[in-house]
C-alpha cells in the first residue's frame, strides 16, 4: 500500500475520532453485532471440541470444566492415560461435540486456570450427572457448589457403583497406550 494512502487513512481515522463520529460508528456496529458473554447466568453455546471427559471448548474458545465431575486423565502432561479416561472422552464427545448446549453456573464462574465452571445441559439432560451415572467419573464434592446438585451427583455415583458401571465394574482394565 503506498505511503500516501496509509497517511490519508490515518488522517481520516483521526478526524473521525476528533469529532466524535468514530464513537457513533462503534455504537451502531455494537447495536447490529451484539457481543455475547459467557458469564451470563445461563447461556447457549456450541461445543466445538471435547478436550477430555470433563473439559469442553466452546465456539468462542472458552474452556468449560464440568462442575462436580472428575474423569480419569487422558491429556495430563505428566500423568499417563488412566483407565476409563478414553471412554469418558468418547462419552462426552458423543453427547455434546458439535452441539448447542446450555450452561448453568454456580457460585464460582471460573477456576484458577480461568476455565468456566458449569453444569452442561442438552435438551434438559445434565451431562455432569450422566457421565457420573454412566461410571466414567467420580462425584467430586470437596469444592463449593449447590447442595442439591451435590446430592444428585452422589446418587448418580451410588447408582453407577451399585450397577458396577465403568470405574466401578469388575472387568480389569489393560492400560491404554498413549
Amino acid at each position: 500500500m503506498p505511503r500516501t494512502v496509509v497517511v490519508a487513512f490515518g488522517i481520516v481515522i483521526f478526524l473521525l475520532q476528533r469529532f466524535g463520529i468514530w464513537d457513533r460508528i462503534q455504537n451502531q456496529i455494537d447495536a447490529v453485532v451484539p457481543t455475547q458473554s459467557v458469564t451470563d447466568d445461563e447461556s447457549s453455546w456450541r461445543v466445538i471440541r471435547v478436550v477430555d471427559g470433563d473439559t469442553l471448548v466452546l465456539q468462542n474458545d472458552d474452556r468449560v470444566r464440568l462442575i462436580g465431575v472428575d474423569t480419569p486423565e487422558t491429556k495430563h502432561p505428566t500423568k499417563p492415560v488412566e483407565p476409563f479416561g478414553p471412554e469418558a472422552s468418547v462419552f462426552t464427545k458423543r453427547a455434546v461435540e458439535g452441539k448447542v448446549v446450555q450452561l448453568k453456573f454456580d457460585r464460582e464462574k471460573r477456576d484458577r486456570y480461568q476455565r468456566l465452571l458449569a453444569y452442561v445441559y442438552l435438551d434438559g439432560w445434565c451431562l455432569n450427572e450422566e457421565i457420573i451415572r454412566s461410571g466414567y467419573s467420580k462425584c467430586i464434592t470437596r469444592y463449593p457448589f449447590d447442595r442439591s446438585m451435590k446430592a444428585r451427583f452422589k446418587l448418580a455415583e451410588d447408582e453407577a457403583k451399585t450397577s458396577r458401571r465403568g470405574l466401578w465394574g469388575d472387568i480389569p482394565r489393560v492400560p491404554v497406550k498413549p
